[in-house]
């Protein structure tokens, strides 16, 4: 039924992502499938370490039954399971999973663990429901439980549908879907009540970093409306989750690593999608970091969140 996602081989080494229902999404290259094409590029810009995801379109969420969801999820994370085992010196897993349904979810949490995946990514809201709802929380817990990292991508941008003129959905949509996320999971508790939870957020927590002061005195001047499941001040967390680097902003970047603390940002690359950095790390290299700070933003956060050690992917 209409909504999946199909590859329109059109030309050699490039695709059109089309919906089952006809509807054209995105054109793409094989640097979306290829290993080799990925090293390649990889090489060229003095990347070592990729982690991959899958791209959140695919995410299907939305599906009449979840496992409809469960089957693609299964596809997907056996074949990106299947290139780490290929080049485990150069790529990093992460699975996707059948939020809409946590119990589906948790057991291909589990599948992905044993099959050599270092945790998943997921979307920022779960067919509108925010990531704080109760129902979520048992994934949380076994994301936890099981050591499993978890990146959370904005995707189905609240009031997408209001603001299609400009790629605003992109632009302006996706910043404030992560500052949603992220804020969810705070005034619900959740990362309150799972310290052990290894969770990061992309394009440096979108709007949050911004907001956090207007969060924070929302949560003073109004507790009676925020601090209904958390009585903990939203600026406490600062410090315990990452954020990657993706900002395209040098007072941007600077200003995140003061407010999150500099060994909670990751270099991001968005590779290889329009939004990205065009050689990732760039800007990093740009900003005149100090060697530690530098090598922290690199590869040092990252493997933190991942709870892995460098002298894995070091010949």
């Amino acid at each position: 039924y209409g909504g999946f996602i199909t590859l329109d081989h059109h030309r050699n080494c490039c695709a059109r992502m089309m919906r089952d229902d006809g509807k054209f999404f995105r054109e793409i290259e094989d640097n979306c499938w290829s290993a080799e094409r990925r090293i390649e590029e990889c090489d060229r810009d003095h990347v070592h370490v990729q982690v991959l995801s899958t791209v959140p379109v695919m995410f299907s969420y939305w599906a009449e039954r979840p496992e409809h969801t469960l089957e693609i999820s299964r596809f997907l994370n056996d074949h990106i399971a299947e290139i780490v085992t290929r080049y485990p010196r150069r790529f990093i897993g992460l699975g996707t999973v059948p939020m809409q349904y946590p119990e589906f979810a948790i057991r291909e949490l589990e599948r992905c663990k044993a099959i050599g995946l270092a945790g998943v990514q997921i979307g920022s809201n779960i067919n509108q429901l925010n990531l704080g709802e109760e129902t979520f929380f048992s994934f949380f817990k076994a994301c936890a439980d099981l050591s499993m990292s978890v990146f959370i991508h904005p995707w189905e941008m609240m009031g997408e549908n209001d603001m299609q003129k400009y790629w605003l959905p992109w632009l302006v949509g996706m910043p404030a879907e992560t500052a949603r996320a992220i804020s969810s999971l705070i005034f619900s508790g959740v990362i309150e009540k799972l310290p052990g939870l290894r969770i990061a957020f992309a394009h440096g927590g979108g709007s949050f970093p911004f907001t956090i002061g207007r969060l924070e005195h929302g949560f003073h001047c109004r507790p009676d409306l925020v601090a209904v499941d958390n009585k903990i001040n939203p600026r406490n967390y600062l410090g315990k989750i990452w954020f990657d680097s993706l900002v395209h902003d040098r007072d941007a970047l600077n200003y995140l690593m003061k407010v999150a603390g500099e060994n909670m940002v990751a270099l991001g690359s968005d590779y290889p999608f329009p939004l990205g950095e065009e050689h990732p790390g760039s800007l990093i290299k740009s900003m005149g970091f100090s060697a530690s700070t530098e090598s922290s933003l690199l590869h040092g956060a990252a493997l933190r969140w991942l709870n892995l050690e460098k002298k894995l992917f070091v010949s």
